[in-house]
């Protein structure tokens, strides 16, 4: 081979040639020669030969980036040519170690054998600063992608070909080790990437050969001991005794290979800027404490990975982690882990609760390998605990499984890996255990639900139903329930037999719907059929034993919905049915809660719809019957009321008739006049009733006409008025009945009604968080907020229901007013109005900001304090930027006119009372004027000046402050556009010149 870099470099173009057919052949025998095929026949080995012939001029770089396969032979063919030719292999070696750093340096034998390191590197490094260097490290290219993989296997196919011989010269590698070293200290981080893997892969492969010989060593050594119990002495004794301090030599000069390498190299790197290169790092170190722990499984190396742990780069951190999970998988590692674990187990269960959720999982994962070896105590887990109830799926599921190993099955104290001896104890031990753990989620079932959707997966005994059932019917001696166990038993039932099925227990975070392929839906399928066929028999009897207690009533009806009904018929217990379509009857007039009437509701229906024949029959005849004694039962209560009776009967039974009017229509024609009557005639009823009163009525009304359009208020019977006033609204808008037999039905509020409706829904938006979170407790709440309100009211200019001049600027001028959720209804609304032909968005613009603006001027004239004031303009001010960058990109051109246009009305507006409403002009008009093209600021600012000439602006200086700063932002804008317009004609002056 030729001995420089220019020549040992392939040609600039971009990929080797293409083997001609013919060549096919040859290239395969060439490939069999490197030991990378079977064995052929002769005739074909003497063909493989002469093929690895040709190949004896081909570049180690070009090998390395193109021909990984051929790297066998080319690594045996150096060692063959390093007993007669040392500095010529030596420097082909280093020459391709510079070139695959990307160096482009023509460098000699001679001189490269008699510089320094230093030299050499200082020359390389300034190559770099020139620009003169590729990356082959990081580069995108086809043809390179295997670059990475075939410098790694170079290096360790060069260390196990020359263990038995160059290795242990103290000259090869030695020089390699100085240059990979110095290499990976330099500034280009091209040379740090190579330098390193390169480094990092030596040691490796030090170890693999280290750990044969101490083999070796050891098998050496029993021979000697054995023959020196026949002989003292003798010459096969001195030769075991040459050959095992050989051996030890050798295994001594290897540790002090990578000692070096470790000092030289790892401990700059670890903590490089790259996180590539510092994740190189700590996954090699990890290797080496597992792979030779004689050398590397002690604190001055373990306390690397326990530093890394708290690295700023989530990859880094979770290296570090799955390091340290290899580690303390080894049993025989665990004794002189005791230090490094005491050290830094605190923030390896801190990383349990780590930003990110990979790195999180694998900590707990970690923590789950100290809690087998008793590394850790029950105390020490407090924490981990609250992450059963984390957003991240990954990390409750992770939580879930070490919660179910230690405190559930009680496996993880066993000595031996994998070992599970709690997987083979009864059922009700394991749930006994469960509902210890669910005594702290008793007060909040959403909490329950989300650790039992954690565990169910480990937890088998979650999906025994005879065993759960036996329990909660006082049959099994081995478990006593206080009441709360019951709960939370009850709870735990349902929401298995519902994850068993296949619905979801907990929300999702991209509420997509569940799909399930043929497989799955059988195993679901299955699953129902086992629930069925637990509670065939005995589910009348949990529905007659917890008939009254309303924490576990509902949950226990629900299970009625997640049946396989049809199975009543084919094992002929009808009786059953029929006995539990009764008990929920009983139910639903026993509970007044909305979530057990919403139970009995949902139960019964489903009965009507998915039961067959006879059940049909029986569940639709209940739900009549259910249905008739209601309507008597509320018409009762209405006239006990007018005599002067207590209003909770008939407040418990509108919210029944409301639940059921939820779900069908309640055909009743008396009904509507009795709710009608006594919510005019008794106008001192509690809110509640009254409002409960309004909702029935609106929901008959809405079935009548089959547009059912629930709403909802705050505090609360004010919200409800709006909502239903906007409702009614809709439901008799004039435009659906005109030139119809029922045109009489058509309404159209006049403006006044519209006033009138606004300024109360505009009471409901102002109210505070405070007051809402004040009315959460209450039943039915979460149909009645300020978000109702404002929808409701949106609804109305959408649907052409009342002139939208009037209440349309009046919603969107609260644009910025009322938090995130407000901003996007509004948001909606604006998007909504523009698909519409004739919508004029200039003018609905200006007019919001005119009646944000009124409502400022409102305080100021008051006198209310300053921050209510200031509160209110910085509102004004918000809505201004939120209207006026809507106006982006494209739309700036398009809409320019409708800029204009608000600017010119703005104006208008803010001098028409001089000089009280000049604020305007920098409260709401500032935002646009940004939006305008530099072109029209002339015009505006000629405008603005001539309207001051006859004005006195000797009065109170402050007023006319905001005017002042609105005209010398104009100027401000206009001079950098002459400013970037000169300077535009100035480039196109010199560029010419400056390019010749």
């Amino acid at each position: 081979m030729e001995e420089t870099l220019a020549t040992l470099r392939r040609s600039k173009r971009g990929r080797p040639p293409k083997p001609r057919e013919e060549d096919h052949a040859d290239f395969v025998e060439e490939a069999d020669a490197a030991g990378l095929a079977p064995p052929h026949s002769k005739r074909k080995r003497a063909a493989s030969a002469a093929g690895a012939a040709s190949l004896e001029d081909q570049p180690l770089i070009d090998i390395i980036k193109h021909n990984g396969r051929l790297i066998s032979h080319a690594v045996k063919k150096l060692v063959e040519d390093y007993e007669s030719n040392k500095n010529s292999v030596m420097f082909q070696i280093l020459a391709m170690l510079f070139e695959a750093c990307g160096a482009k340096h023509e460098i000699y034998p001679d001189y490269l054998r008699e510089s320094d390191v230093d030299d050499i590197v200082l020359s390389l490094v300034d190559l770099a600063r020139k620009g003169l260097v590729e990356d082959n490290y990081s580069t995108k290219q086809k043809d390179l992608k295997h670059f990475k993989e075939n410098l790694v296997t170079f290096w360790d196919s060069l260390v196990l070909e020359c263990q038995n011989g160059p290795l242990f010269d103290d000259t090869l590698f030695q020089k390699v080790k100085d240059y990979v070293v110095a290499l990976s200290c330099t500034p280009p981080r091209v040379y740090r990437q190579v330098a390193s893997l390169v480094g990092l892969q030596l040691v490796t492969s030090f170890i693999s050969v280290a750990k044969t010989l101490s083999g070796q060593r050891e098998t050496t050594q029993r021979q000697l001991n054995a023959e020196k119990k026949k002989q003292s002495d003798g010459p096969l004794i001195e030769s075991l005794n040459n050959r095992l301090a050989l051996t030890h030599e050798n295994i001594t000069y290897l540790e002090d290979l990578m000692r070096k390498i470790f000092n030289g190299l790892f401990m700059h790197r670890y903590r490089d800027v790259d996180p590539e290169i510092r994740m190189s790092c700590i996954k090699s170190l990890g290797i080496w404490v597992v792979s030779y722990p004689s050398l590397f499984l002690q604190d001055i190396y373990l306390k690397y990975l326990g530093w890394t742990l708290n690295d700023k780069n989530a990859g880094v951190r979770r290296t570090s982690i799955l390091a340290l999970q290899s580690l303390y998988e080894v049993e025989a590692n665990i004794p002189s882990l005791g230090l490094f674990t005491e050290r830094f187990y605190t923030r390896m269960i801190q990383l349990a609760d780590d930003i990110d959720v990979s790195v999180a999982v694998s900590a707990i994962g970690l923590i789950k390998q100290l809690l087998r070896h008793q590394l850790l105590s029950d105390d020490d887990l407090g924490p981990l605990y609250d992450l059963l109830i984390d957003e991240p799926p990954m990390i409750r599921r992770a939580i879930g499984e070490l919660v179910y190993d230690h405190l559930i099955a009680q496996n993880i104290k066993t000595s031996q890996p994998g070992a599970r001896d709690g997987e083979n104890e009864p059922s009700e031990v394991h749930i006994g255990r469960m509902l210890q753990i669910l005594r702290e989620f008793s007060d909040d079932p959403i909490l329950s639900s989300y650790v039992i959707d954690d565990i169910w997966d480990d937890m088998k005994a979650m999906r025994d139903w005879r065993c759960m059932i036996s329990v909660l019917l006082d049959e099994n001696p081995g478990i006593e329930l206080t009441d709360m166990d019951g709960t939370n038993l009850v709870r735990m039932l349902h929401a298995s037999a519902k994850k068993a099925v296949g619905e979801r227990i907990i929300p999702a975070m991209d509420n997509r719907k569940l799909y399930y392929n043929k497989g799955q839906k059988e195993t679901l399928e299955n699953s129902k059929r086992e629930i069925t066929s637990a509670l065939l028999t005995r589910y009348p009897h949990l529905l007659r034993k917890y008939m009254s207690d309303k924490a576990k009533i509902s949950p226990l009806v629900d299970m009625m919905v997640l049946l396989k009904l049809e199975m009543y018929s084919f094992k002929r217990q009808e009786k059953h049915f029929k006995a539990a379509i009764d008990l929920i009857t009983d139910a639903f007039f026993k509970h007044g809660e909305k979530d057990a009437l919403r139970s009995c509701i949902k139960a019964i229906t489903f009965c009507c719809t998915d039961c067959q024949a006879d059940l049909k029959d029986y569940a639709e005849n209940k739900l009549k019957n259910l249905e008739d004694e209601l309507v008597l039962k509320v018409k009762t209560a209405i006239k006990e009321v007018e005599a002067g009776d207590d209003e909770y009967s008939l407040l418990v039974n509108l919210k029944r008739l409301y639940e059921l009017q939820l779900s069908k229509p309640v055909k009743n024609e008396s009904l509507f006049d009795d709710m009608y009557r006594i919510l005019s005639h008794l106008r001192e009823m509690d809110n509640e009733v009254k409002s409960f009163l309004l909702l029935n009525m609106y929901l008959q009304v809405a079935w009548c006409l089959h547009a059912i359009d629930e709403g909802r208020s705050t505090t609360v019977l004010s919200c409800r008025v709006c909502i239903i006033t906007a409702e009614m609204w809709c439901l008799f808008k004039k435009s659906k009945y005109s030139s119809t037999r029922l045109e009489s039905l058509g309404y159209l509020p006049q403006v006044d009604m519209v006033q009138k409706f606004w300024k109360l829904c505009e009471q409901q938006l102002n109210i505070s968080d405070e007051t809402e979170d004040e009315d959460a407790n209450e039943e039915y709440i979460e149909d009645a907020n300020r978000d109702a309100v404002n929808i409701a009211a949106t609804k109305l200019v959408l649907a052409d229901t009342v002139p939208k001049d009037y209440l349309g600027p009046e919603i969107v001028s609260h644009y910025a007013s009322h938090g995130a959720s407000t901003t996007e209804i509004i948001k909606h609304l604006i998007t909504s109005l523009k698909k519409n032909a004739d919508f004029d968005k200039g003018a609905l613009f200006f007019e919001a900001l005119k009646r944000a603006y009124e409502r400022y001027m409102t305080h100021v004239n008051d006198g209310e304090n300053q921050t209510l004031t200031g509160k209110s303009y910085s509102e004004c001010q918000d809505l201004a930027s939120r209207l006026a960058g809507s106006y982006v990109g494209a739309a700036r051109t398009k809409n320019k006119s409708e800029i204009l246009k608000i600017i010119q009305d703005g104006v208008s507006f803010a001098f028409a009372d001089l000089p009280n409403q000049l604020s305007f002009l920098e409260a709401a008009l500032l935002p646009f004027v940004s939006k305008l093209p530099s072109a029209d600021i002339p015009d505006i600012l000629a405008d603005v000046e001539k309207r001051t000439q006859d004005a006195d602006m000797n009065g109170d200086q402050s007023a006319w402050h905001p005017y002042f700063t609105f005209v010398e932002h104009l100027r401000e804008k206009h001079a950098k556009n002459e400013v970037l317009h000169g300077g535009g004609k100035a480039c196109e002056a010199t560029g010419p010149t400056e390019k010749g």
